[in-house]
């Protein structure tokens, strides 16, 4: 199992790292880092099995393919490279990939038992229609424009499909990671709408207890004491996903998609409590290694996106920082 993240965002994996341990202690738990880890920090005491820093992924021309992206868009852009190098692995029986900013509340055996059979499996936004037009706007429109299924979980098995779909959706990152959703595009999230038609043997996991998020509460129905005991439609959650959470906008729709939901009010109460805790972790203000050209002074994004597009400063500049 691995997530990607930045060294400013490790003190909250913590959160899915320990719940990882807690109800999978068999799995081995990587971490994707889009950064490069200062001098003065020391990873080591983290509960990661293995740290692989995006420099060592084998992408190529990584100095000026790196400069082409912001935070976000590099933190989702090695997510293939490196489900590439774990699906060649002999000890590898399956691969599943989870948000930073995403909890389990229980075991998910059912997403080990279909990579028995499936080559990849996926979890849609929206399992059923929404019934008013507030929440087709919010929900449904809206997946349409970011993508069908979340990128917030993702399982492979390692099989010739598998495999053949990690490098594929590799090739599509390295070229049109980006969050230009005029352009359809949403970073690596857009290209999955296409694999049920290009791979075999992919599976739409329809349970509602897994990937739950405000984006679907309108949809599910969470009882239960928060946060162990919570029932997502009288079945135990599996993992709830606080996409979000920094910008405030997590509330605001939680408020209007479960408005009166206590059990939701104590959920997220409960994951608010824990990570300000851990947001004063010396972690959290470390910069960003790729926020900054190489004297020091921070990159805007219109150096970036004229990068991106110029190929001939590209050729001048393989080393944009």
């Amino acid at each position: 199992v691995f997530t990607s993240a930045a060294c400013n965002y490790i003190p909250k994996v913590r959160v899915l790292v320990e719940s990882i341990k807690k109800w999978h202690p068999e799995w081995k738990i990587h971490l994707a880092l889009s950064d490069e880890v200062p001098s003065h920090i020391d990873l080591k005491t983290e509960q990661f099995d293995e740290i692989h820093p995006a420099s060592r992924l084998d992408i190529p021309d990584f100095a000026g393919w790196s400069f082409c992206h912001s935070i976000v868009e590099l933190s989702t852009a090695i997510k293939p490279f490196l489900l590439k190098k774990l699906l060649e692995r002999e000890d590898c029986a399956g691969v599943v990939y989870l948000d930073p900013d995403t909890v389990l509340f229980s075991r998910i055996d059912e997403v080990v038992d279909v990579l028995t059979e499936a080559n990849i499996a996926l979890t849609p936004h929206q399992l059923v229609p929404e019934v008013s037009l507030s929440a087709v706007i919010d929900n449904e429109i809206c997946s349409l424009k970011h993508g069908v299924y979340n990128l917030g979980f993702i399982a492979v098995a390692p099989t010739d499909t598998g495999r053949a779909f990690a490098a594929w959706w590799s090739d599509r990152n390295y070229h049109f990671c980006r969050s230009e959703i005029s352009n359809g595009l949403f970073t690596d999230q857009r290209w999955i709408d296409l694999v049920p038609a290009f791979f075999d043997g992919v599976a739409i996991m329809r349970t509602s207890r897994l990937n739950v998020a405000t984006w679907n509460l309108t949809t599910r129905v969470l009882t239960g004491e928060a946060p162990f005991q919570v029932l997502v439609d009288g079945s135990p959650l599996g993992f709830y996903h606080f996409t979000g959470f920094d910008s405030g906008s997590h509330r605001l729709m939680m408020h209007k998609n479960a408005t009166g939901n206590q059990t939701v009010q104590n959920l997220v109460n409960w994951y608010a409590k824990l990570t300000e805790k851990l947001s004063g972790d010396p972690l959290s203000s470390v910069p960003w290694h790729f926020g900054y050209f190489s004297d020091g002074t921070k990159i805007p994004s219109e150096a970036r996106l004229l990068y991106r597009v110029r190929t001939d400063l590209q050729k001048k500049f393989p080393n944009p920082f």
